[in-house]
């Protein structure tokens, strides 16, 4: 699903990012530009159904970002807004917010 928005603090929007269940991941983080691609800073939950989630204040702007499966792999975001090439030969996933 893509990422899903809500009102957030002090005029930001709530953007909550998630994986369905069908990843086969035990740990995954969301790493973009809103979070320096730190792979410590927005850890998805992973709940009962299998699925991840993390909800994130983020100011108005594009943002890119990838998740970050067990520490190792990089996936994109099947339903992202948009994809960018990245320098590394591959594509990032971009929200506008």
């Amino acid at each position: 699903m893509p990422p899903q928005r809500k009102p957030g603090a002090k005029g930001t929007t709530k953007v909550t990012f998630s994986l369905p269940r069908e990843v086969r991941a035990e740990e995954v983080a969301v790493c973009g530009d809103f979070n320096g691609w730190d792979p410590g800073a927005n850890p998805l939950k992973k709940y009962k159904d299998g699925h991840f989630a993390v909800s994130i204040n983020l100011s108005e702007g594009e943002y890119r970002y990838r998740f970050l499966l067990d520490g190792t792999t990089w996936e994109n975001d099947w339903e992202a807004e948009d994809y960018a090439p990245n320098p590394f030969g591959g594509e990032d996933s971009i929200i506008r917010v």
